[in-house]
């Protein structure tokens, strides 16, 4: 378990897609660290039973919608400043993914997941550029090995997360003057995930997926979560426009063919 190292008590932090696997521990992590909490998704159940377990020590808000919907993401934002004020913390993880060949890809299904990935993170950082802590503010995108790594049956996925990571780029470019940091987080082979699942679906595929990784294992949702709360971190203070990996060095090993 993330142990609070890091303080964020007072801090506002905003987690789109904060209601299951990575992006639930990464919220975790944060309350945990003291920080108020908003969470959204699109599934009511999820959004209350996450707002509910996330009042570690303030209530958190949940709000139920869809980043391909700018206007609801917009409205959840307004809210939120409404009874919190401004976002510390800015993390977008809404995302899509199904494994299909290329060839066999509806031009729905490639759009479903570059809406919810890609064009869902501008709307998120779209909407959320005014009510950032000017300065201060740390924005975090989660993406994926597929923005720079082929991998076949993930053509949308690496067509969305390579423009996440651009736009990560480009804002960290426009937005630094304000005293904005934009980040991406790149999480690697991570255990108990519904992509882990669908990805590597037997106990043999997620053990040849181990031996692909320098480290020997599989990673943690706290693997992730904790690279975030760096990154949202003081510490943190001079690094924007950094996608960075957390994989435990698999993203290596696939460069050169693998090791398992």
């Amino acid at each position: 378990m993330t142990m609070p190292v890091f303080d964020f008590s007072g801090k506002n932090v905003f987690v789109f897609g904060g209601t299951s696997g990575i992006n639930l521990g990464i919220a975790h992590a944060f309350a945990r660290c003291g920080a108020q909490l908003a969470v959204a998704s699109r599934k009511p159940e999820k959004v209350e039973a996450a707002r509910s377990a996330l009042s570690h020590t303030h209530e958190a808000l949940g709000y139920v919608l869809d980043v391909r919907d700018f206007d609801a993401v917009k409205a959840a934002v307004d809210d939120h400043v409404t009874k919190r004020g401004k976002i510390d913390v800015l993390i977008s993880g809404a995302a899509g993914n199904f494994p299909a060949a290329a060839a066999a890809l509806s031009p729905n299904g490639f759009k479903s997941v570059v809406d919810i990935d890609c064009i869902g993170t501008f709307h998120v950082m779209r909407a959320a550029h005014e009510a950032l802590a000017k300065p201060g503010a740390s924005v975090i995108n989660i993406s994926a090995p597929q923005a720079f790594i082929p991998m076949a049956f993930q053509a949308h996925v690496c067509a969305a997360k390579a423009g996440v990571d651009m736009l990560t780029r480009t804002l960290a470019m426009e937005w630094g003057a304000e005293g904005v940091r934009v980040n991406s987080v790149s999480p690697g082979p991570i255990d108990g995930t519904e992509g882990m699942e669908r990805l590597a679906p037997t106990p043999e595929d997620k053990a040849r997926s181990a031996r692909a990784v320098p480290l020997g294992r599989l990673g943690t949702v706290d693997d992730v979560a904790d690279v975030c709360l760096f990154l949202a971190s003081d510490a943190a203070r001079y690094v924007s426009g950094v996608v960075l990996p957390a994989d435990g060095g698999w993203t290596v090993g696939r460069g050169f063919g693998g090791l398992g």
